[in-house]
């Protein structure tokens, strides 16, 4: 059985229940966790349009909300009883996707269990798939936890350049 499973997470509730899920597996499995968490060109660019007139590190206050974000994650698993240890992946180098696989790949991780929010249509090309791209590319079997249902709405109602709301 699994015992080494990676779980990307990003502070969502759907990674929220992905990390669930993989804590349940581990505990079943004698099984162990390393929890990632990728800080992109994307987050960087927003954290930099949300602290707009700060003066502070962007950079450094992304990776202080990351470490948490992780120690959190590790700590909830402690709790029910599976070693956890973390990773930053903060280099800027690759997609978010690409840094879980070739993080999958150092770790010789035997399964990836990944929070999904199961977008369709639109939504989905317009937001793209992290999830889809690890799924397809990973070289180890890779687990998809479904969003809950109130997270699944809430990703797949997003603003068209026209100001229109769109949903699928």
């Amino acid at each position: 059985m699994y015992q080494r499973i990676l779980v990307p997470i990003d502070g969502s509730s759907t990674s929220s229940r992905g990390l669930d899920e993989a804590i349940q597996l581990a505990r079943l499995s004698g099984g162990r966790l390393r929890l990632a968490h990728v800080i992109d060109e994307l987050s960087f660019a927003l954290a930099m349009d949300a602290y707009a007139g700060y003066a502070g590190n962007w950079l450094e206050e992304l990776r202080a909300n990351a470490q948490k974000l992780l120690a959190d994650g590790c700590a909830r698993a402690a709790k029910d009883g599976v070693e956890a240890d973390s990773v930053l992946l903060d280099s800027f180098k690759g997609s978010v996707h690409d840094q879980v696989i070739a993080a999958a790949q150092a770790w010789k991780a035997e399964l990836i269990v990944i929070g999904t929010h199961g977008r369709r249509g639109l939504g989905r090309w317009v937001m793209g798939s992290s999830a889809e791209h690890i799924l397809r590319m990973a070289p180890v079997p890779v687990l998809l936890v479904r969003a809950p249902e109130s997270a699944k709405t809430e990703h797949e109602r997003f603003t068209l350049p026209s100001g229109e709301l769109a949903s699928q």
